[in-house]
């Protein structure tokens, strides 16, 4: 069975907005790295549109640093599956997800291989309801933005989880993994 697992930035003080938080090499290699652990990627529609928006090839001369190239090919290069009640199609190395959520994800999971990964804010609350998140990681940054999108808002129950792993980042930035306890 092929584990799920989640990875997000997140400031101090909640936000997950990512244009709150800063980009620099170390954390495009670490998640580039995460990346590469999985088999395909698991999106909701709106970081489906924003991961295609911001990654997508070609990107133009300069637009972006030599040192998130990387990055840009490990996600342009990813299987990705979109679960999605309004698009009508994907493109980009995907294909849409629909039915009953549980169902299709505990099939994704069911197949050979190093594991899925998933991204955005809705679909891994989604997800933890659900009891299908093996493994969390919160990139913590040392930021206080005061505003935006936080995360597991509406959770209807507790999760407890476990440190397994941390990583601290020359930026001040800390990667915690964790596993449910179950």
């Amino acid at each position: 069975m092929r584990p799920l697992r989640y990875s997000i930035n997140v400031t101090l003080d909640g936000c997950c907005d990512h244009r709150a938080i800063p980009a620099d090499e170390d954390l495009h290699r670490h998640h580039a790295g995460n990346l590469e652990q999985a088999d395909a990627l698991l999106f909701g529609r709106v970081i489906y549109e924003m991961m295609e928006a911001a990654w997508r090839p070609p990107a133009a001369a300069g637009a972006r640093p030599v040192w998130m190239e990387p990055f840009a090919q490990t996600i342009n290069a990813a299987k990705k599956y979109v679960v999605s009640s309004t698009l009508e199609q994907v493109d980009w190395n995907a294909e849409l997800v629909r039915g009953d959520l549980a169902t299709a994800v505990r099939q994704l999971k069911q197949e050979p291989g190093k594991g899925l990964f998933v991204g955005g804010v809705k679909l891994p609350r989604a997800l933890t309801e659900l009891g299908l998140i093996d493994e969390y990681e919160f990139v913590v940054h040392p930021r206080l933005a005061g505003h935006g999108p936080t995360l597991f808002a509406g959770l209807s129950k507790h999760v407890d989880l476990k440190l397994v792993s941390r990583l601290e980042f020359g930026s001040g930035a800390v990667a915690m993994r964790y596993e449910p306890r179950r």
